[in-house]
């Protein structure tokens, strides 16, 4: 029987959105299939699409159906056809059973203009037969008063015919009061960091006797930074530079009306700096400012006036830089006013903001319990979020030490304390550590205490020996050592080698050869591999598949490609997929031939002798592989067509070409390449990587490390 779950806010502004969404992905990374629904919405003529249902989409590729709108609710409600209401949501809701195990229905936000959405709420979750979920806000609440607030919103659902409510989420818990003054904080100050929170279940009598209090949801004030253009939307500024107004937010607004010396320490990541627009002298310091490497949110400039042609030379490099430039005509405090009264609502075009707001919900939600509760119907798939939760889970089990070379690499700098702040892994950035804090404080990066960072200059003398020692038979002198050592990637990978660290991550800046040639030389391979590949693991929105050799080998051969095979098989395994390995060409079992087709039939023959315990078949059509309607007409029989999970390429040219396809059309995040086949766990990285990709490629080094240790 599909389990329901009502998440109804206890009253205006509680997050009732992003607590539903949290809650989404975290059952999703338990393998749970869920979906969403939003069965009433308040659409407005301007905008047809309700907010709830739109992030559901983009932040869960789920396919939601759409809402009835509140005025249509409204008119049957007027015309006593309440009963014809429910039918209505329960028509929208019954397809749903049929696809999901769990499914998170979102309620109304309760209206002083509209009280009778309350009575909805109780309404739509009885008739839907779910288990209700409180969201309250904490705001200025102490425990006495949130006990109070949470009886009162419980007791709406109290009647004997009415649904239970099982449990609460408290959302912005030590949320502090905004600042008042010049510097106006749009997402407040931050919590200390030793910050005790209230002990609820023990101070609340609802929670220690009534309902279970289900998560604790933090405030964190970067959740609440509104990009630049927001701002420029909500208070009709205009564009003198749009510069990365797109991506860059403003944490706090700074009205600068002193002179210059006395405003530099207002000049910092993510403040936006509202002047009047006879003050150049502010806006040629910003400009400094940029291009010294401090990402200000941008400037405003207020009341009349213009930029000369000599102050737009002087700030040229500073716009190049992206720094945004706007103006408003009006001065300077109506101006601040309007801008620091903006909603704290994420804009739908948002979806970075909403991804982290979803994520850092989902990390606070009491996942055992739900685990426990939603007892899963159906067997679990391995989704993206469920890989990436279990990928996060078993690195912080590992406890290992990744070395990082290319150690003053903002992104890798941004990744390594994000590693840190998760426990993934302890990383150790190679670099000179002036370099290193700088380019930290330049993105407002705090890089924790035990980030080790390591002068290259002050050990490389120290590997010069046992780099000789390992490659003496091809004739490596000292000279010839210390100059190899000059390269950071060499020198780390002689830190991996000697035992010293767990592992490598490279690539932001230096080239696959560049990672993988010194792991050849100084680690080499592991006994009885025929050769070094690469899988990624391809996110679709459904479930996590494996690709290889997409990066290395350029044209095995039968013996290679079912080395790859097996590789591939025994990677998946470490990451918790069913290894069904589908041995890709352009033919599917007997039906062609020719060199290509009869080479894969080779390497499948060689890896089921190799290996009797692996399902594995080929060669077989992609489409006959991955879908179950073609793989009925063209492989009957076969105990992976239409199921696979392992997909292995007959060479480079097809790998590379079909996982940026799938990755590029589908829209899907690719984890990798990662290196298989060493006998320690190196990892090479894509020169566009994103942040979060690097903090994942970490991660999977981490888990390798593990895996390699336990097979030595």
């Amino acid at each position: 029987m599909t389990r329901c779950f009502f998440i109804a806010p206890s009253a205006l502004n509680s997050g009732l959105t992003s607590v539903a969404l949290g809650i989404v992905r975290s059952l999703d990374s338990l393998g749970i299939r869920v979906g969403f629904f939003k069965p009433i919405a308040p659409f407005t003529e301007d905008d047809k699409e309700d907010s709830s249902v739109h992030f559901a989409r983009f932040t869960g590729n789920l396919d939601c159906p759409e809402p009835i709108a509140l005025a249509e609710a409204q008119q049957m409600l007027s015309q006593g056809d309440q009963g014809l209401l429910m039918e209505r949501v329960i028509e929208k809701y019954q397809p749903l059973m049929q696809k999901f195990d769990v499914i998170i229905v979102e309620g109304l936000v309760p209206d002083r203009n509209e009280p009778y959405t309350v009575r909805l709420n109780v309404d739509i979750a009885n008739n839907l037969d779910a288990e209700v979920i409180l969201v309250a806000a904490q705001d200025e609440m102490d425990c006495a008063e949130l006990d109070q607030h949470l009886k009162i919103a419980a007791g709406l659902y109290a009647a004997p015919e009415d649904p239970d409510v099982i449990g609460v989420v408290l959302n912005k818990v030590g949320k502090p009061q905004a600042r008042q003054d010049q510097t106006l904080a749009l997402t407040h100050e931050p919590q200390p960091a030793n910050a005790k929170l209230p002990a609820f279940e023990h101070d609340c009598p609802i929670l220690k006797n009534q309902i279970r209090l289900l998560g604790v949801i933090p405030w964190e004030p970067r959740l609440s930074a509104p990009r630049v253009v927001d701002l420029a939307r909500a208070a009709h500024l205009s564009v003198l530079h749009a510069g990365e107004m797109e991506t860059r937010r403003v944490s706090k607004i700074s009205v600068c009306a002193r002179t210059v010396g006395n405003l530099l320490h207002e000049f910092t990541p993510g403040h936006l700096i509202v002047t009047p627009y006879d003050r150049v002298d502010v806006l040629i310091a910003a400009a400094m400012a940029t291009m010294n490497g401090v990402p200000l949110a941008g400037v405003v400039l207020t009341g009349d006036g213009e930029i000369t042609a000599a102050v737009k030379a002087i700030c040229h490099n500073a716009f190049q830089a992206g720094l945004p430039v706007l103006c408003s005509n009006i001065d300077t405090l109506p101006t601040v006013v309007k801008l620091s009264n903006i909603t704290k609502e994420v804009p739908k075009d948002d979806i970075s903001r909403m991804e982290d707001v979803v994520s850092h919900v989902a990390e606070n939600l009491d996942l055992a319990w739900f685990k426990d509760h939603c007892k899963k119907l159906r067997a679990a798939r391995l989704s993206p979020p469920a890989f990436r939760y279990q990928l996060s889970e078993r690195a912080r089990a590992a406890a290992k030490t990744i070395v990082l070379p290319e150690g003053n690499e903002p992104r890798t700098v941004a990744a390594a304390a994000i590693c840190h702040q998760r426990g993934l892994a302890q990383c150790v950035l190679i670099g000179k550590a002036d370099e290193i804090h700088a380019v930290a404080n330049s993105q407002g990066i705090h890089l924790p205490d035990n980030i080790r960072i390591i002068d290259p200059d002050a050990i490389r003398e120290d590997y010069v020996a046992p780099m000789v020692e390992l490659r003496k038979h091809k004739g490596l002198t000292p000279q010839m050592a210390l100059a190899m050592l000059e390269d950071n990637v060499v020198l780390a990978t002689m830190m991996v080698a000697l035992d010293e660290m767990d592992g490598l991550v490279s690539g932001a800046v230096n080239t696959t050869a560049n990672t993988v040639r010194p792991a050849l030389q100084l680690i080499k391979t592991m006994p009885g591999a025929k050769v070094v590949s690469s899988v990624f693991f391809m996110c679709l929105p459904e479930q996590v598949l494996v690709y290889g050799d997409c990066a290395i080998n350029p044209d095995p051969n039968a013996e290679e490609l079912a080395d790859i095979a097996i590789q591939s098989a025994e990677s998946a395994l470490t990451f918790g997929i069913e290894p069904k390995i589908a041995m890709i060409s352009y033919s599917t079992g007997e039906s062609g031939s020719g060199s290509d087709v009869d080479k894969v039939r080779e390497a499948t023959r060689i890896a089921k002798e190799r290996r009797p315990d692996l399902i594995i078949d080929g060669p077989l059509q992609y489409d006959a592989a991955a879908i179950e309607s073609v793989a009925r007409t063209k492989a009957p029989d076969s105990p992976v067509a239409g199921k696979a999970t392992v997909f292995i390429f007959p060479d480079l040219n097809t790998g590379n070409t079909t996982y940026k396809a799938v990755q590029r059309s589908a829209n899907v995040i690719s984890v990798g390449p990662m290196l298989q086949g060493l006998k320690k766990p190196v990892n090479d990285l894509s020169r566009g990587a994103l942040i979060e990709d690097i903090v994942f490629t970490i991660a999977l080094t981490a888990v390798q490390a593990t895996q390699v240790k336990s097979e030595s």
